[in-house]
């Protein structure tokens, strides 16, 4: 960590200008808003209008959204990298436009494109962005980061001969070289294979575990749904959906009961039809209803008083994705 964001561990919580550490909160997003103005008679674009957003430190928080929901604004303008057109926005306690250096120091980004020097070492690559950031030699963490990427027998090759694994774990040392408490990934497994995104999974997990706090964009649902303890969903410039994952997934009150019979059927018995069941493609049944209104055993009691012998049977749960479309309206 940077000697300014150390200080806000130690300057104590009295002083907003110094940091809040009384504070649980990673990042405080009040009423944040950001107007691109339209050039060449263009009108101007609402990209986000108003937004609050509370992630707690500590925490793996997912910022999720369709393309231009408003994602990249929101952590460019934390970044310092976008200046925002109203609202309030404090990193780890640092108001970014009354401690901007400050807030800046407390932040990492990986960026979603991979782009490096042919050229240079990956310690070489982390050696000069510390000292891009006024990290003292002394205080340099080259090594111990190579190690934790598992980037310790590629130290000192060229760049392009790394795989596009090995470079996205570089992309996140070159973000922690400063030791920020904060770890934005944006985009962190696009096009990569499932082993591949199961590494970066892991190596999410452990910077977590040492006390970062991670922020996560991805399209990948499933990621989210693994990965983060809490959730927000963006859409054209605004915040419709922001819990915890289990809550969020508890919204959806719906299960589908997949019934394969003993023998195909034909038509289906009144009793079936009181559920709302259907006859599927395979000639089975299938029954969705909500937990909060109707046991699993009672329906099941139901197909068996209608006569029908169960071959095999499954259950389905709405997951993330069911959530994300119902409110973003990308059904």
């Amino acid at each position: 960590m940077t000697d300014d964001c150390e200080k806000s561990n130690a300057d104590g919580g009295s002083d907003k200008k110094a940091g809040d550490v009384t504070s649980a909160l990673a990042i405080d997003v009040v009423g944040l808003k950001k107007t691109y103005q339209g050039g060449g008679g263009a009108p101007a674009k609402e990209a986000l209008k108003g937004i609050d957003l509370k992630i707690r430190r500590g925490s793996i928080f997912g910022l999720l959204g369709p393309n231009g929901a408003g994602k990249s604004t929101t952590i460019n303008i934390l970044a310092g990298l976008v200046k925002k057109s109203a609202g309030r926005a404090e990193v780890w306690g640092f108001d970014i436009d009354e401690n901007p250096r400050n807030a800046k120091a407390c932040i990492g980004i990986v960026p979603q494109e991979i782009y490096f020097d042919a050229y240079f070492t990956p310690r070489e690559m982390l050696e000069q962005q510390a000292g891009y950031y006024g990290v003292a030699r002394k205080d340099r963490r080259t090594d111990e980061l190579l190690e934790l990427l598992h980037l310790s027998d590629k130290a000192d090759a060229y760049a392009r001969s790394l795989s596009g694994g090995m470079k996205r774990r570089l992309l996140v040392g070159k973000a922690m070289v400063h030791n920020p408490p904060i770890l934005v990934l944006d985009e962190p497994t696009a096009g990569v294979d499932i082993q591949l995104r199961q590494q970066l999974w892991n190596n999410v997990r452990k910077l977590n575990e040492q006390g970062v706090t991670i922020i996560l964009t991805t399209h990948y649902l499933e990621e989210a749904e693994e990965l983060c303890d809490e959730i927000a969903i963006i859409n054209h410039g605004e915040v419709v959906a922001c819990d915890s994952t289990s809550n969020l997934l508890q919204q959806m009150d719906e299960k589908i009961i997949r019934i394969r019979p003993m023998e195909p059927i034909g038509e289906l018995p009144a009793t079936l039809q009181t559920l709302g069941a259907e006859i599927n493609d395979e000639l089975g049944v299938t029954i969705r209803y909500r937990p909060s209104e109707r046991e699993l055993g009672h329906i099941l009691q139901q197909v068996s008083q209608s006569g029908i012998g169960i071959a095999d049977l499954s259950t389905e749960e709405s997951d993330l994705e069911d959530i994300f479309l119902q409110l973003t309206g990308n059904e």
